[in-house]
């Protein structure tokens, strides 16, 4: 079974979750908004994918930064800021069954993965 990482009222996340229901493909959710996220997972996804991928720079939460905050924000930064934040990593983050980590949704990519 695959999982979700993210929060539910996320509208990518809610395409995300239709995409894969509407393909009859089981997964499962994490909101790490309510639930948090553990520093090993995200070090793992970071090695996997890059923090540049997984912070969100469009979102509500970066823009609350300060600017100083935006223009300093290095690897170690990103990480302490997506512990502390987790809304402001780019949703949905997929794991496939076998391990493959997907960020963000994209009919097309999901249809690869996934064969469809």
């Amino acid at each position: 079974m695959v999982k979700l990482y993210g929060i539910p009222n996320c509208d990518t996340m809610k395409k995300a979750r239709k995409w894969l229901a509407d393909h009859g493909i089981e997964s499962g959710f994490h909101d790490y908004k309510k639930l948090g996220l553990d520093e090993s997972r995200l070090q793992e996804w970071m090695d996997q994918v890059g923090w540049e991928t997984l912070l969100n720079r469009r979102g509500m939460m970066w823009r609350k930064l300060s600017q100083a905050q935006r223009d300093n924000i290095n690897e170690a930064r990103a990480r302490k800021l997506m512990l502390e934040t987790p809304s402001i990593i780019k949703r949905p983050v997929l794991i496939t069954d076998d391990g493959h980590i997907e960020v963000g949704f994209s009919e097309d990519k999901y249809k690869e993965l996934f064969q469809q």
